[in-house]
């Protein structure tokens, strides 16, 4: 349990810095993937692209500290 918190803690900590620092990041919502709609005054965005790399990231992530 407690290698549970320290290693939620870890990724709290990585994703407040990764939302500080959102604005400053090239790849943040332009990767190939990520559909964006506009028509008139409807507009739709959905990053499909950054959500998998995310995926991938936490599934890293999550492998490394169950070994």
């Amino acid at each position: 349990m407690g290698k549970m918190l320290v290693a939620l803690g870890l990724v709290l900590i990585g994703l407040g810095v990764l939302l500080m620092l959102a604005d400053k990041l090239p790849f943040g919502g332009k990767l190939p993937g990520d559909f964006h709609f506009e028509k008139g005054d409807f507009s739709f965005y959905f990053p499909l692209g950054t959500c998998l790399v995310i995926s991938l990231l936490c599934s890293l992530l999550l492998w490394l500290f169950r070994r």
